[in-house]
This record gives structure tokens, C-alpha cells and sequence, in this order.
């Protein structure tokens, strides 16, 4: 297949799903969008009409031509009410749905049998096992990942996942649709957490820690972490993210892994999930929120002790993170390379691992 805009299936009309089919659509692509429930559909051609408004207002077009961009970019959106559907038409898929591993097998296996051989089926799974999925195939060299982080049509990262049985073709030809589509795919194998998820697993455990070992507060932790130029500190990504989100990315990594003592998911965040506290979805986390945003620091983490600096706090989470970054190299997830880029791009680090260690004056 070339890059003549194949039709593009996408499965799943939630946010992901939603977002990459808006980037499809910007892209001159003609779009399938398939989901079970019939009002998620309605609910995603919502936020892609959102989207696409918004992507128009930053092309310098007056209002009426604005107007018609969108408009002929939402004629290429057609619905799908079957996952037969859909392998009628695309000629590549994208699958957006829930991160259970039953049911992305059970659209796979659906997918594989509605399809014919040369369509490309790519998974946007964010830490499970791709080739795990592609084995409900009877094609599995035509499998691939291809994780796009949220907001998709605004991160520049994707991670192209590459199974063991995945067609090197397969891998080109994504990596240069994606280039097409103006975003910075990095290739990787097919490991538990990809990149992104794993590296940076540290930056959270290892704070999480410090807070359990009552060596560093909640707040200071942050600070630390802002000041060294990352855009939000580990406690305020957990809580962005939410708690229940990063417990089961950590569980899953970890697991994967065999689970190495490094990563061993902290008790904490169980704690706070059993009682409900999810992070800024439930109004409270780490962190208190209300109408006005984040606010101060929950009663039970607030004027903790803190006896590290600033300094020693960020270069113990940066030694973490160095530490998994160069156990990925050695493994050959992904190049030294590949590894600083999904790095800055997909997790906000103002330098790579292998970037830093390089230039150890390189201001943070």
C-alpha cells in the first residue's frame, strides 16, 4: 500500500478514537468510525466537529471559509455500524477501544476475518502486548501498535510497535504515514510499557516513595519537579492522569516485567483508589479540585516533612529514569536515539535520558 490516503477505519468514538480521526480527517483522509454504542458515535463527530473548528481557526481563514474546510472535512466522516462495515471500506484500521485485552482480541479476530490481506490493522494500545492481540489473527504480519497520545491530533509522538511477527513493510509504511500526518513516530519493539509508560514509570514511583519514606512532601516534590522544567510535578500527574489509571499502568508494566523490585507499584495510590479518590475526575486526589481548578494540597499529604532539597529531590527521580531509560537501550526496545525524542515529546521532559548524560550541564 502507498500513501495515496487510504480510507481510514477507526474503532472506538471516545476521546482517542475521536482525536485520531479528526487527524485522519485533516489529513485529506476518508474516515469509517465505528463504536457499539450508537451514541458514543454521536458523542465523536461532536468532538471532531469541535476539533476541526478549532484546528481551522489556527489556518488564517476568514469565517465563511472556515466553515467550508470543516464542512469538507466532516464529508469524508461516514459511520459504521458493524465491525463488517468497516472491513468493507478502510484499507487501513485504527483500534481505539477500551484497554482490555479480551476485547481488542475479539475486535481483531472480527476485524481480521471482515478484511482482506492487504489491509493494515494497528492497535493504539498504550502498554498491552501487541503481539498478544495480533495472535487472534490469522494474519499477525499485518498487526501492529500505533500509540498516539492524548490529545491525538495535538502530541507530535507516536509510538509505532512492532510485534515479533509484525512485516518490517508493515513498520515503513506506518512510519511514513505518520510522517505524512506531520507527527514524530518513534519505532519500538513490542515491550510492556512501550517507551514513554516505562521510562517514566520512576517519575512517579520514585516521589511516591520519598512521600512514603517521609523524606519529602507532597508539595516540595512537585515544586522540585517544575522547577527543573517539567510541566507538571509527578503528584499533579497522577492526579491529572488519574490514580486509577496510573495504578493499573504501574501494575501492568510491572507484571510484564516479570516484576523487578524498581518498579513495584506503590501502596499508596491503592489506598487512595479503595477510598475513591481518583484525582481531579473525582474532585480529589493528592490534590483538592473544584470549579476553579487545582487546589491546595489534601488535609492528609499537606506540611509533610520534607529533608531533602530541591536539588537531591530531582536528581534522585532523574537517576531513576536515566537507570530504566538505559535498561531499554540494552534490551533493544528502542535506540538511544528514538528513546530522548519519545521522551521530550510524549512525557514533557525538558531533555532525553541519554541527552543529559551526555551534556550533564544541560540546564534542566
Amino acid at each position: 500500500m502507498g500513501l495515496e490516503r487510504p480510507v481510514v477505519g477507526v474503532v472506538g468514538a471516545g476521546t482517542m478514537g475521536a482525536g485520531i480521526a479528526q487527524l485522519a480527517l485533516e489529513n485529506g483522509h476518508e474516515v469509517v468510525l465505528h463504536d457499539v454504542d450508537e451514541a458514543a458515535i454521536a458523542r465523536g463527530r461532536a468532538r471532531i466537529g469541535e476539533g476541526l473548528a478549532r484546528r481551522a481557526a489556527r489556518l488564517d481563514l476568514d469565517a465563511d471559509s472556515i466553515d467550508d474546510w470543516v464542512a469538507g472535512r466532516l464529508g469524508g466522516l461516514r459511520d459504521a455500524h458493524t465491525l463488517d462495515a468497516v472491513g468493507a471500506e478502510a484499507e487501513v484500521v485504527i483500534e481505539a477501544a477500551l484497554e482490555d485485552p479480551d476485547l481488542k482480541r475479539a475486535i481483531f479476530r472480527a476485524l481480521d476475518a471482515a478484511t482482506g490481506p492487504e489491509v493494515i490493522l494497528a492497535t493504539n494500545t498504550s502498554a498491552l502486548s501487541v503481539g498478544s492481540i495480533a495472535a487472534a489473527t490469522v494474519r499477525p504480519e499485518r498487526v501492529l501498535g500505533l500509540h498516539f497520545f492524548n490529545p491525538a491530533p495535538v502530541m507530535a509522538l507516536v509510538e509505532v510497535v512492532a510485534a515479533e511477527r509484525t512485516a518490517p513493510a508493515i513498520v515503513e509504511w506506518a512510519v511514513a504515514l505518520m510522517t505524512a500526518w506531520g507527527k514524530t513516530p518513534v519505532r519500538c519493539a513490542d515491550s510492556p510499557g512501550f517507551i514513554v509508560n516505562r521510562i517514566n514509570r520512576p517519575f512517579t514511583l520514585e516521589a511516591l516513595r520519598m512521600v512514603e519514606a517521609g523524606v519529602a512532601s507532597v508539595e516540595a516534590i512537585d515544586a522540585a519537579l517544575r522547577e527543573a522544567g517539567f510541566p507538571l510535578g509527578p503528584f499533579e500527574l497522577i492526579d491529572l492522569a488519574g490514580l486509577d489509571v496510573n495504578l493499573a499502568a504501574a501494575r501492568g508494566i510491572w507484571e510484564g516485567l516479570g516484576r523487578p523490585d524498581r518498579l513495584r507499584p506503590s501502596t499508596l495510590p491503592e489506598r487512595l483508589v479503595a477510598e475513591g479518590r481518583l484525582g481531579r475526575k473525582t474532585g480529589s486526589g493528592f490534590y483538592r479540585y473544584g470549579d476553579a481548578g487545582r487546589g491546595a494540597v489534601d488535609p492528609a499529604f499537606a506540611g509533610g516533612p520534607t529533608t531533602l532539597g530541591a536539588t537531591e529531590i530531582r536528581d534522585r527521580i532523574l537517576r531513576a529514569i536515566a537507570a530504566e531509560a538505559r535498561l531499554v537501550a540494552r534490551e533493544g526496545v528502542a535506540t538511544e536515539r528514538e528513546i530522548d525524542v519519545a521522551m521530550r515529546l510524549g512525557a514533557g521532559h525538558p531533555a532525553g535520558p541519554f541527552e543529559r548524560a551526555a551534556a550533564p550541564t544541560i540546564d534542566p
